[in-house]
C-alpha cells in the first residue's frame, strides 16, 4: 500500500533526510519518499499506517506540519 501526504517548512535535502529517517522508523513501512521542494511525502508500507505517530515524531523536529 502507499499513503501519501503534504509536510509544510520543508526547504533542504537535511529535512528531506529527516522526514525518511523518521517514516522508515515506523512499523511496517516499507521506504519513503519526501521531495522538499513540495513537502510530498509518499510511504509504502504493509498493512495500516500508524499516521497519528508519524504526525507527532515529524511535528516534533520543528517547524514541520502534517497535512493528510
Amino acid at each position: 500500500m502507499k499513503t501519501a501526504f503534504h509536510v509544510t517548512g520543508t526547504h533542504c535535502p537535511s529535512c528531506k533526510a529527516l522526514i525518511e529517517d523518521i517514516c522508515n522508523e515506523q512499523d511496517g513501512v516499507r521506504s519513503c519518499t519526501a521531495d522538499y521542494k513540495t513537502g510530498r511525502v509518499i510511504v509504502e508500507h504493509e498493512g495500516k499506517l500508524d499516521k497519528a505517530a508519524i504526525k507527532k515524531e515529524i511535528e516534533a523536529l520543528g517547524n514541520y506540519k502534517v497535512q493528510w
